[in-house]
């Protein structure tokens, strides 16, 4: 028989609040693309940081090529041929991504060296980006490109990919599965966690299911479907979404004319923006990473105040010189696409993060009351199945689904009458994917207005009652979703809409 590339044998760690991989044994034959399918806070990023030397396991041994190791560290992982691609980016934000790229090779190359290497490897994968650009400007979906790339560069014998297509376009996750494909024909050995049940039928020839941080069981997901592998992992189909009529209202937000020249070099100029969303409907904003969709976020929340106020309208009220606080007063409340940093603090509890954007457990002279504050907080992370260590669990403490499912929680606990929303299901499982999308359309039913800027076609396809989509800072008309197709939108987010843009933005506005 084959030595298996990877062997983990009873590997167990435990954490104050969790056990977070108990008595796991899994093994991944040379060249095999063997999927770790989960909910979210299974134990799949935790077993997979054990593999890449950056936790150290409590029980349990790891084999290589048949011989037993003690990865003390990532450079150690990474020296037998391992390299992994984190859900959350390990990325330096001051740094150029060809200094980020570089600080992981080989020392004797030459920085010079080490950028014409990404414009090849980016090149050859489609996965566009500029090596000169700091990582503080690129957006989710580009930060995404520069992990990818700078795995793929140390040439591994085990790529470990943790959600590595929660931000890309379906052209993008094409290109890679065609990369992935390659590179296991050459003898690479592939762990791939996702949560896209088709990706995992499509790329992978073996399975390991974890609940609760056990191994519950082991298939091969080509011989299964997409309903039995959701039952292998929480145990149940997610119910489906249930929509209503639309019968949209009053003009909650209005954005007319909306231009605004990009704050650095490598941002997106907004070109002429217009459009508008009603009470009780969902419009939907597609696009490719990095068309204007931060900028445009930006200025809808008011992180960015430099539109003349009659541009940004919120419920017919002049809105864009107004603060993020000032704009929840008037019922918008917003989701960002980044969670650590911009949507927590990591280090505050989950209690004390919600003070970033509630106040009812804030008294006269400011004093809070921590004991409604953890209340309010353990009501969230109920109804929202967030799993936690209780109300004052650090935010870094979640796994990215968990933490997700908390943000977009405590804005629609708020019950906003504007809600907007970047990535709302970004690296959550089915189940939590389905209770993010039937919580979005309840709102809708109880008259909100709701906007979802999304790289997710299907997700925006479920929910959305019209579509826009963003390229190269210019906004496309309005279409229903029902006149919408897959072939259309992948077009327009190419750009290319003009000449039949008025006769479909009509007819949206007549069905809305």
């Amino acid at each position: 028989m084959t030595t298996p590339r990877l062997q983990l044998a009873h590997i167990t760690k435990r954490y104050p609040a969790v056990v977070a991989n108990s008595d796991i044994s899994l093994s991944v034959a040379p060249g095999e693309i063997h999927a770790v399918l989960g909910e979210n806070g299974a134990g799949k990023s935790t077993l997979m940081k054990i593999i890449y030397g950056s936790v150290k396991p409590d029980e349990g041994t790891v084999m290589f090529d048949g011989q037993a190791v003690s990865l003390r560290n990532p450079q150690q992982a990474r020296a037998l041929g391992i390299s992994m691609v984190f859900q959350h980016f390990s990325l330096f934000d001051t740094l150029t991504v060809a200094e980020n790229v570089w600080l992981g090779l080989d020392k004797s190359l030459q920085l010079a060296e080490v950028t014409r290497s990404i414009t090849a490897k980016a090149s050859e994968y489609g996965l566009d980006i500029d090596p000169s650009r700091p990582v503080h400007t690129l957006s989710v979906g580009e930060m995404q490109r520069v992990e990818i790339i700078r795995a793929l560069l140390t040439n591994p014998r085990l790529l470990i990919l943790d959600e590595p297509t929660s931000v890309l376009t379906p052209q993008a996750v094409i290109k890679l599965f065609t990369v992935l494909k390659k590179l296991s024909s050459e003898g690479c050995s592939i762990l791939y966690i996702s949560h896209k049940l088709h990706e995992i039928q499509e790329l992978c020839s073996a399975c390991t299911v974890l609940r609760g941080g056990k191994v519950t069981g082991v298939c091969n997901p080509q011989n299964e479907s997409t309903q039995s592998l959701s039952r292998l992992m929480i145990g149940s189909e997610p119910p489906p979404l249930q929509h209503r009529p639309v019968h949209a209202g009053a003009v909650a937000l209005r954005v007319d004319g909306l231009s605004l020249a990009r704050e650095d070099q490598f941002g997106v100029d907004l070109d002429g923006i217009s459009f508008e969303v009603r009470a009780g409907e969902v419009v939907g904003i597609a696009g490719v990473s990095g068309n204007g969709q931060k900028e445009l976020l930006y200025a809808l929340s008011g992180e960015d105040v430099r539109a003349e106020a009659p541009m940004v309208r919120v419920f017919d009220k002049p809105a864009g010189r107004l603060r993020p606080r000032a704009r929840r007063a008037l019922g918008l409340h917003f989701v960002p696409e980044e969670r650590l940093g911009r949507g927590a603090v990591p280090t505050l509890g989950l209690a004390h993060n919600l003070l970033l954007t509630r106040s009812e457990a804030v008294g006269r002279g400011g004093w809070i009351s921590t004991g409604a504050l953890e209340r309010q907080a353990k009501a969230i992370i109920e109804r929202f199945k967030v799993k936690a260590g209780g109300p004052k669990a650090a935010a870094r403490s979640l796994s990215g689904g968990n933490l997700q499912k908390f943000i977009v929680g405590r804005e629609i606990d708020a019950n906003p009458k504007l809600f907007i929303v970047s990535q709302p299901t970004w690296g959550v499982d089915v189940g939590a994917a389905a209770l993010i999308h039937a919580e979005i359309l309840a709102l809708r039913d109880a008259g909100c207005a709701v906007l979802v800027i999304s790289e997710e076609l299907d997700e925006l396809f479920n929910i959305s009652d019209r579509l826009h989509v963003i390229a190269k800072g210019r906004l496309s008309p309005s279409i229903d979703r029902a006149a919408a197709t897959l072939q259309q939108i992948g077009e327009w987010m190419s750009g290319l809409w003009q000449g039949e843009g008025n006769k479909t933005s009509e007819a949206a506005h007549a069905q809305a």
